[in-house]
């Protein structure tokens, strides 16, 4: 067996350490999987708005409580408060007039899915019709042309982000969860609404009369910290 010089020996560590040097860089560079990189942009999901600001932003989950929806707007019109209603298909398709009066009001729309489902069960074309029917709806409605989308339940997939983007979407989460859907006590939902309340945080709330009982309070709570309500699209910008 013939033996190896001191400078074939040399080579060989060099070229081994070129190799390790390389594997590292490039698995320095490899996306994150909670921030996969699609079509050359971040698609990951938003959690919370600009921290740099004293605002916080209410999001409304709609596929019911029409006549709550009325009571919200006059409520937040009260204090000077624009918020996010994120709607859904069906529910816009059978309340034209309360979604234009949404948009009448200065509040924002966005997309909450057509029927309510389970996205992160959906395959990538069932997830990007769900969300491009609801977006044709609330344009032929309205005008309004959305580009935020809270999948119904949090519930989503990484093909559910890909179809956002690839519609011109943000997938827009939360940071605050009153729960309100569940537990139907006003007091519940102004401690969730205001404990520890932070700069740019995205508070879900939605179309109960328990929540809308809790509203005022709310709004005179942030109005006292000197935080101002606006929409997500406003509390997100910058981040």
């Amino acid at each position: 067996m013939r033996k190896l010089t001191v400078k074939k020996v040399r080579v060989i560590s060099s070229i081994i350490m070129l190799s390790i040097v390389v594997a590292i860089a490039v698995f320095a560079f490899l996306p994150e999987k909670s921030v996969t990189i699609y079509g050359g942009e971040n698609y990951a999901p938003i959690y919370n708005g600009a921290k740099d600001r004293a605002e916080v932003a209410l999001m409304f989950n709609v596929y019911e409580g029409t006549d709550v929806v009325k009571g919200i707007l006059d409520i937040l019109d009260s204090y000077g408060a624009k918020s996010t209603f994120f709607v859904g298909g069906c529910w816009a398709d059978d309340n034209n007039e309360m979604l234009m009066e949404i948009v009448s009001r200065g509040h924002e729309l966005a997309n909450h899915g057509y029927f309510h489902l389970e996205h992160n069960k959906l395959s990538l074309e069932n997830n990007i019709k769900e969300i491009e029917n609801n977006h044709k709806v609330v344009k032929a409605i309205t005008g309004v042309e959305m580009n935020l989308f809270a999948p119904p339940s949090g519930a989503f997939s990484e093909k559910t982000l890909i179809a956002a983007q690839k519609l011109g979407y943000k997938t827009i989460m939360w940071s605050k969860d009153t729960i309100d859907w569940r537990d139907k006590d006003e007091n519940l939902v102004f401690t969730r609404a205001t404990k520890n309340v932070e700069n740019g945080d995205l508070i879900l709330m939605h179309p109960k009369e328990h929540t809308k009982n809790a509203l005022s309070k709310i709004l005179e709570f942030y109005k006292e910290k000197g935080i101002t309500v606006v929409t997500v699209t406003q509390c997100i910008e910058g981040i």
